[in-house]
């Protein structure tokens, strides 16, 4: 297996579990283990503030002690082994235990497989659009079998896939791998001491990460909420998955041709495409809580997560030195895809019990700050790629 392969089926069996874990986890605790919706965002909420703090900690350890390969090893076994201790039935404590512990492990394979896609792209000039359009697959084909099987069965089924999905992921990082993600801290792109404080002195790289923390943030409503909203409006469970896979296939698009049409556009043209996107797509649902309008804002995914995304990795690529990588996929993991979804999580958890309308409308706030904070950058940085 080429190394361009390697890195698409890691993407690939990586979103095939996440494409279960966060549109569905939410909707999993409320109707397999009847929490209500309050107590699901309590738990999934102090579940992503343990994924940020490991991310922000835990990874940058791992990697200064660890090759890539034997973190990415690692923390797919632990995750694997945390996934089936929810099989027999457990009190509210026991679901929060484990969703925090699982929240802190299992979200690390992500910095892990980017870290291993940036360091391809310095050494290799691997395509990362290419290859990240088959996390866009499995996330599709994970949430088309979501749908199937708790329309055939129930809702626990969303739980056995999980397991299922974390086993074909144990298997295939234990086959053999790039040699770049195989070397040692001392030899690789390990994390050294000090890295943290040399990302935050660079002050474009400061401003490029609040603009992705608030426009990753703006997706908390639809992540935890999104499975729910569409239930609530007596969506069959099949067809909630064919609703929520309209995004990651135009997403899948974008990343197969984000390299080439966005070769030459700079870094805060793409983000702004991106805020715009994001806040047309939350008022939308705001306006129109409807099916309808729901299913075409899907189409906007592409730009509100798949643009900001796209935007901050070539950002890095380009911009940080190769021994800043993994630090920056880090922080980036932490802050930006898990600290700030869930602290609007909590918020959010409270307007969707006044009205779902609202949780969305709250996330437009978040995309039109990182609109302001573009506009600003542009006239105060002189750096050439913002």
């Amino acid at each position: 297996m080429n190394n361009q392969r390697w890195l698409s089926m890691s993407f690939f069996v990586f979103f095939f579990t996440w494409g279960i874990f966060l549109p569905y986890w939410t909707g999993w605790l409320t109707s397999a283990k009847g929490l209500s919706v309050t107590q699901a965002s309590i738990i999934m909420g102090a579940g992503m503030i343990a994924r940020s703090f490991s991310t922000f900690f835990l990874f940058p350890y791992a990697t200064r002690n660890l090759s890539l390969l034997r973190v990415l090893r690692w923390t797919t076994l632990f995750s694997f082994l945390i996934a089936i201790a929810y099989v027999p039935d457990s009190p509210f404590f026991v679901l929060f235990g484990l969703t925090v512990l699982l929240s802190a492990v299992y979200p690390v394979i992500l910095p892990g497989v980017e870290s291993g896609a940036s360091l391809l792209m310095q050494q290799e000039r691997i395509h990362y659009g290419k290859s990240r359009s088959f996390g866009s697959i499995g996330y599709t084909v994970a949430l088309l079998l979501i749908g199937i099987v708790t329309a055939i069965w129930n809702e626990q089924a969303i739980l056995y896939m999980m397991i299922v999905g974390l086993g074909i992921a144990l298997c295939f990082f234990f086959q053999h791998a790039p040699e770049a993600l195989q070397q040692p801290p001392s030899q690789a792109s390990s994390v050294q001491k000090g890295q943290l404080k040399a990302l935050f002195a660079n002050k474009p790289f400061v401003i490029v990460l609040f603009i992705a923390i608030l426009l990753q943030g703006a997706h908390a409503s639809y992540y935890n909420y999104g499975f729910i909203f569409l239930d609530g409006m007596g969506i069959n469970g099949f067809y909630i998955g064919v609703i929520l896979n309209i995004a990651v296939l135009f997403e899948i698009l974008f990343f197969t041709q984000a390299d080439r049409l966005l070769a030459e556009a700079k870094t805060s043209t793409i983000f702004m495409i991106a805020a715009v996107g994001s806040t047309v797509r939350w008022i939308l649902i705001f306006l129109f809580p409807v099916v309808g309008i729901f299913i075409a804002t899907q189409l906007l995914h592409s730009a509100s997560f798949g643009m900001a995304h796209f935007a901050f990795i070539r950002y890095i690529s380009n911009n940080l030195p190769h021994s800043l990588i993994a630090s920056a996929q880090g922080v980036y993991a932490a802050v930006a895809m898990s600290l700030s979804t869930a602290l609007l999580t909590f918020p959010a958890g409270y307007l969707y019990d006044q009205s779902p309308r609202l949780a969305f409308l709250s996330m437009a706030v978040c995309s039109i700050a990182a609109f302001f904070l573009i506009l600003w950058s542009k006239r105060r940085i002189t750096v050439e790629d913002i």
